[in-house]
Order: structure tokens, then sequence, then C-alpha cells
């Protein structure tokens, strides 16, 4: 499986002194290794104070307040955030593409560099979505465009792909394209992001045996749960979940989420959860923290 043509080719000091500058490229090399993303825009985008925490900082409550995280945020609320969360050089680098499929042709559109990658995240959208709400630089506070730009610094890659409507051949386009990103970069981590009713690409790429060595990483954001995940290929390889949920959600429920948190931290499994206290159904996809996310999921 191909990606489409083009788009893939792409002096002196004293002993002392030694002694230090040795420890500090060690200790250098090991912040480095540690966290592989890069930063960008790290205060704008850190999250709110910590009201609660639990499990030994596995489970945290945020403090989200509408007033300070999108009137303040925004200089219109929730259609254009202020100038200083954007970076247009990571707008001005995103693309659009395709990827014929033996189940049909799948557009998608990215930012990074697709061959030669250290890691890619791909952003699954939610019900009535398409890959465009994926790269949208001004909506949802600018995370987005900091996901992009955190991807470009790295030398990884940001993908959105229109995953329709998470079902039959939808589903099989979004397995050929890990296949062939696979295949572009052998050695690349791949963490996969689903918003809302999307989460059902993430289940479903959880039952697939062969993409296992790929993944990094699951992010479900503001998603449903599905405490069958336990059980499926990726909950028994202990692939990481990071879950990101708005406390006063009313599509799905925090408490539900809450139960699939439990079910797999019950299991053994490597998870996080944000709450955000007050947030709503979108609020995940703004308010998370995508730089320590992903850090935490490519420690594994």
């Amino acid at each position: 499986m191909q990606m489409t043509k083009g788009k893939l080719r792409r002096a002196t000091v004293t002993a002392t002194f030694s002694v230090i500058a040795v420890l500090l490229l060690v200790g250098a090399t090991v912040v480095a290794h540690a966290q592989p993303i890069s930063a960008h825009k790290d205060r704008l985008f850190a999250y709110p104070k910590v009201l609660d925490v639990r499990d030994n900082g596995a489970y945290r409550i945020l403090d989200y307040r509408e007033s300070r995280d999108i009137d303040r945020r925004d200089e219109i609320p929730e259609r254009r955030v202020k100038r200083a969360y954007i970076d247009f050089a990571a707008r001005r680098a995103t693309k659009k593409e395709g990827l014929d499929t033996p189940v049909g042709r799948l557009t998608y559109r990215y930012a990074g560099q697709l061959t030669g990658s250290r890691f890619f995240t791909i952003y699954i959208h939610g019900s009535g979505g398409d890959s465009r709400q994926g790269v949208d630089d001004f909506t949802f506070g600018g995370n987005f465009n900091r996901i992009k730009a955190l991807m470009i610094k790295s030398g990884g890659a940001y993908i959105a792909p229109d995953a329709g409507n998470f079902a039959g051949n939808d589903l099989e386009r979004i397995k050929y394209l890990l296949i062939a990103l696979g295949e572009a970069s052998p050695s690349a981590r791949i963490v996969i992001a689903c918003g809302s009713a999307g989460a059902a690409v993430c289940y479903q790429v959880a039952q697939n045996q062969s993409l296992l060595p790929r993944l990094a990483g699951f992010v479900f954001l503001g998603a449903y749960g599905d405490t069958s995940f336990v059980n499926s290929a990726a909950g028994r390889a202990r692939i990481p979940v990071m879950i990101a949920h708005g406390g006063s959600d009313r599509v799905y429920p925090v408490s539900q989420l809450d139960e699939f948190y439990s079910a797999l931290r019950n299991a053994g499994l490597p998870v996080r959860m944000v709450n955000f206290s007050s947030g709503t159904h979108g609020t995940p996809i703004r308010m998370i923290d995508w730089r320590e996310t992903l850090n935490w999921l490519l420690t594994y």
C-alpha cells in the first residue's frame, strides 16, 4: 500500500569543568529521551489548577472555567482564538492529500513529515465531522494548531483523516492508512486520538493484532467508554490510554468514563484521566495538554 505520489519524498577546559560538561550532557540526553516531544507554547496551553488528585496522580480533576478558558482565550468565543496561541508556520504547513485503498479513497489532512517520521498523531473526528475539523487552527482554543506544531518540531506528523460514519469501509480505510504510514516510516510510533463517537475507530483499531507493533497509545476525547477494551488485543498488550472528559458532558456522562478508567486501571493497564470540572462535550479537545499527553504515552 503506497501513499499518493509526491507527498512521501521527502578548547580547553579544566578537568572539573570537563566532568561537569559530561554530566550536563548525560542529563540532557536523559531529559531528551524522557521528553521526545519538543516544547511549544507550554505556558499558554498548560492545565489549569488541580482541584483533586487520585491514584498517585493518574486521575486529576482540573479547574475548568468558561470565563477564563473560552472568553479570555478567544477573540471570538469558540470561533477564533487569540493570535498568541497560533503558530502560522504550522498553519501554512497543513496539506490535503489522499490514499487509494482497496475499499475506496481516503482523504486526509496533515502537517509534518510522512516519510522517516519519528511519531504520528492521528485524530479521528466525531459524528458529522470530517478531516477539516482536526486541522482548524482557530477553533478549540488553537489546540489543533498546537498539536501540528508539536509534531513538526519533534520530527513527526499530525494527520486528520475523514472517518465517515465509523463503520464498514470507513474503518477499513483507516486501517489501510495505518499500514501505509508504517510502510512510509517503519520506526515511527503511532498515537491515535478519537473524539466523541469517533471512539468507534479507536476500539476497532484496538482489536487488530497486526497493528499493535505500531501503536504507542490511545487518547479518548469526550468519547464514550467501552470496558471490553480490557480484553482487546491492545488491552492484552497493555497499550497505554489517556482519557480526557468534561465533568458536565451531557452526551457521555463523566460517570461512564470513570467506570472505563477504573476498569482499565483495575486490569493493570497504563491509564490516566483528566476530568475538566465543569467542562462540556467539546472541552477535552480544547483543553488537553498534547505535549504532556504524548510524552507520557511515548514512555511505554
